[in-house]
């Protein structure tokens, strides 16, 4: 899979704390925090026009290989080897930070961090769909990515709206499924939808919202504590100082909600 760095620099002096913190983590490169994604899935992680790749988790994780005082490497690798923790477990890469969604199942194979983003799924549609629900979707085909809660929640809703799913493999498809007319709607996660919406104007529409109480968390290896530690302490500190809350301003267009 490709690899690439981000442009996170190391941290000129940590505090003792941080050293002590950073000095029980075990990198599987030295120097290097290797972190997981998959790409694209703007605004979250994804290649900018240089081929950069930037992004909300891409924020954060500069943040935790700060406090760690080395610098952020990013693979790009299937996101069912990333919801599986088959890329932690194996030693791939020492976390995930892919917008994934923590869940029961999830965890009796990844150690997740606290969350830190709340998500909401959304329908994106032609711009011309008068579509108002999912069961305005009935003999319909209704795209969704592979491994994704979006694809959970369309087969939980499937049998009492009778529409068809249309499976793809990332998001990319899916979006341009929709925009060519191969579908009728797409479902995923809100912030995905409304960046797609913006860059291409006059293509597509944010339809329904639901409100699936999805909580976001960065992935580790079941015993890997030491290092979720760290990532959990680094958000907590960004959202006390309002790092957070210029990340999310930055990547999400608002202030981050309260808590």
């Amino acid at each position: 899979m490709a690899g690439c760095s981000s442009s996170s620099t190391p941290a000129a002096a940590p505090s003792s704390a941080a050293t002590s913190a950073a000095s029980a983590v075990k990198l599987i490169a030295p120097g290097k925090l290797t972190v997981c994604t998959h790409l694209a899935y703007a605004p979250f992680q994804y290649p900018d026009d240089s081929g950069k790749v930037v992004g909300f988790d891409v924020d954060i994780m500069d943040l935790v290989a700060k406090k760690l005082n080395v610098t952020q490497t990013i693979v790009d690798t299937p996101f069912e080897g990333i919801k599986s923790g088959e890329v932690t477990k194996t030693g791939k890469c020492d976390i995930s930070a892919a917008a994934m969604t923590i869940t029961d199942e999830r965890k009796k194979a990844i150690l997740f961090s606290d969350g830190y983003f709340n998500a909401t799924q959304a329908l994106l549609l032609p711009p011309t769909s008068t579509v108002k629900s999912l069961a305005d979707l009935k003999g319909k085909k209704l795209g969704a990515q592979s491994g994704t809660t979006g694809l959970d929640y369309a087969n939980a809703n499937k049998a009492a709206n009778g529409y068809e799913i249309i499976e793809y493999q990332d998001e990319p498809t899916q979006r341009q499924a929709l925009l060519t007319g191969q579908i009728d709607g797409a479902i995923n996660d809100l912030p995905v939808w409304s960046e797609v919406v913006k860059a291409n104007a006059g293509k597509a529409i944010v339809g329904p919202q639901f409100d699936t109480g999805e909580t976001y968390g960065f992935g580790m290896k079941l015993d890997n504590d030491a290092l979720k530690k760290v990532v959990d302490e680094v958000l907590k500190t960004a959202k006390a100082d309002g790092t957070y809350n210029s990340i999310h301003k930055k990547w999400i267009g608002t202030d981050a909600p309260k808590s």
